[in-house]
């Protein structure tokens, strides 16, 4: 029996991947990067809820609404990651273990695409390591709760 919730968030755009720029966002479509963090949340005792949504409000509400029964946030807030402050609060506020998971190298883009106003709420930041970023994620989340009390 799996023993805890992770919740995977996607932000503006990510319902898109496969369709997107390869070079930033890989192959993979979103649902084929869900299937892949449900099996590693899987192989470490988790289960993996997910929902994504291009709108800030949606996202900032499914924080609210779905963290009761969570013990850990993976999220890649796409655009939000630059400018929502009320996003990072709404991470903030859930008071959960958060990796923050981006699949290009935003530190290589745009020099806006460097600001994470949202990392701080986080205990890690995983960016350029296209779906492998995912993968990593929970395996850092499932670490962080086997260790911390």
């Amino acid at each position: 029996m799996l023993s805890s919730q992770l919740l995977l968030i996607h932000g503006p755009n990510l319902n898109w991947l496969g369709k997107r720029d390869p070079k930033h966002y890989g192959q993979l479509t979103l649902a084929d990067i869900e299937d892949l963090t449900r099996q590693t949340a899987k192989q470490n005792s988790f289960q993996l809820s997910t929902y994504q949504s291009n709108h800030e409000g949606a996202l900032i509400d499914t924080l609210q609404t779905r963290t009761s029964n969570t013990v850990g946030i993976i999220i890649n807030p796409g655009a939000f990651t630059h400018y929502s402050y009320a996003l990072y609060d709404a991470l903030l506020d859930t008071q959960l273990p958060i990796v923050e998971v981006h699949l290009s190298n935003i530190n290589q883009r745009e020099s806006w695409r460097s600001i994470s106003v949202t990392a701080p709420a986080c205990i890690e930041v995983i960016w350029g390591e296209k779906e492998k970023g995912y993968v990593r994620a929970v395996e850092i989340l499932a670490n962080h709760l086997r260790t911390t009390p």
